[in-house]
């Protein structure tokens, strides 16, 4: 493998904000380059409505970025969310006419063989991510290549998007000039970013928290058990407060970002906000507790529900974190509440392995960009290792 530095770009083309990170990979240290930020717009509803305008963020977030770092960027990773994604538990088996070693190619097969299902209409397989394996009927092998065997089983994690909505994100990207090297679900970008593989394998629960959607990634082991997205996200506790208190969207969103907090009893009984007359209403004051309490309600809703597909997937008892990234993780208050509903340690995910990271963006909002970077140059520099080889990348990365 040659030494020449590899170039990671990351696009995270949000509801609220687009976002594009850009790195250098030096040999084995990954050094910030740049970044770029543009209001995204074209978006309804966690939707791409409009082509040409998200075409239009995306390019003035990546042209921001490239300025910056002092590079021309022909190629990005995407990052891919929404309540169209959904991820699903499969096993495949692939029997030996007699004992032999397993090889990358027997590896493949098995895997390829617990993809083969019928696939909704208008559905892809985004993500093909290897759990474990079983040799003759012996599980836990990680990795069982250089194994004997006559019957190698594969349990898989299998991660499917809307293909229309994929390919449409895909499209506007190449209509702001760049190729889409690979699109990565977000939450798995944002524990690239932020999860060092150690707390993977204990068992973390990766809940990133967008404007208009909310998905999440469950990883035991190292492997990803469970992923999904919902609808129920930071755009609802803005229009809670809007309808709660009276305010129009744009003065809700500030009250939440100035006073705003997902415990009411971390706010003091006498403690008043002021709030912005509108439509010839004069300013008036209200008791703080009273945006805390809506604030704290649909908090609750949202680990609720958290809480409730951990039950269901039978994992409420097996994680140790809850990591919250995304623009909406930053409301205070959050990681306490996620602690005292899913009974776990939780903290935000900021960006970690990144040198020269700047302050200003140490935070949960630009986790998701810096982790699809990181998954860029990772990707490049196993590809340069793998040419030619299993062809087992996108299988091994969970």
């Amino acid at each position: 493998m040659s030494d020449k530095a590899i170039l990671g770009a990351g696009l995270d083309a949000g509801s609220v904000q687009t976002r594009c990170v850009v790195c250098c990979l030096e040999g084995r240290r990954l050094r910030f380059l740049g970044y770029g930020q543009a209001p995204s717009q074209g978006w309804n509803r966690g939707r791409l409505a409009d082509h040409n305008a998200v075409s239009a963020s995306m390019r003035e977030a990546i042209q921001s970025a490239e300025a910056m770092a002092g590079v021309s960027l022909g190629s990005v990773v995407l990052g891919i969310g929404g309540d169209t994604v959904s991820g699903h538990n499969s096993r495949g088996t692939y029997e030996f006419s007699y004992q032999s070693e397993i090889t990358h190619a027997d590896v493949k097969r098995a895997i390829d063989r617990a993809a083969r299902m019928v696939l909704p209409n208008d559905r892809m397989i985004l993500h093909l991510l290897a759990q474990d394996f079983a040799v003759d009927d012996n599980p836990g092998h990680r990795n069982p290549v250089g194994m004997m065997g006559s019957k190698l089983e594969a349990f898989v994690h299998i991660i499917m998007v809307s293909m229309q909505e994929h390919q449409e994100l895909v499209g506007a990207a190449n209509r702001a000039h760049v190729e889409v090297e690979d699109s990565l679900f977000e939450p798995l970008a944002a524990a690239y970013g932020a999860v060092l593989p150690r707390d993977r394998r204990e068992g973390i629960i990766i809940l990133d928290i967008g404007a208009q959607s909310t998905e999440m990634a469950v990883y035991y082991g190292e492997a990803v058990i469970h992923s999904g997205g919902m609808r129920l996200c930071g755009d609802h506790f803005t229009w809670d407060v809007a309808r709660g208190l009276r305010l129009n969207y744009q003065e809700a969103e500030a009250a939440k970002q100035q006073y705003g907090c997902a415990v009411m009893d971390h706010t003091a009984a006498n403690s008043i906000i002021v709030l912005p007359g509108s439509n010839g209403r004069e300013a008036r004051e209200r008791p703080r507790r009273d945006l805390n309490l809506i604030l704290e309600a649909r908090a609750k809703d949202l680990f609720d529900w958290v809480r409730d597909e951990m039950v269901r997937i039978s994992m409420d008892q097996s994680v140790v974190g809850v990591v919250l990234t995304g623009g909406a993780a930053r409301l205070a208050g959050m990681c306490e509440l996620a602690e005292e509903i899913l009974g776990c340690q939780a903290r935000n995910g900021l960006p970690v392995g990144i040198q020269d990271w700047p302050q200003e963006l140490n935070t949960p909002a630009w986790t998701t960009a810096a982790g699809l970077a990181m998954y860029s140059a990772r990707r490049k520099f196993l590809e340069g290792r793998e040419r030619g080889g299993s062809g087992l990348l996108r299988g091994w990365w969970g």
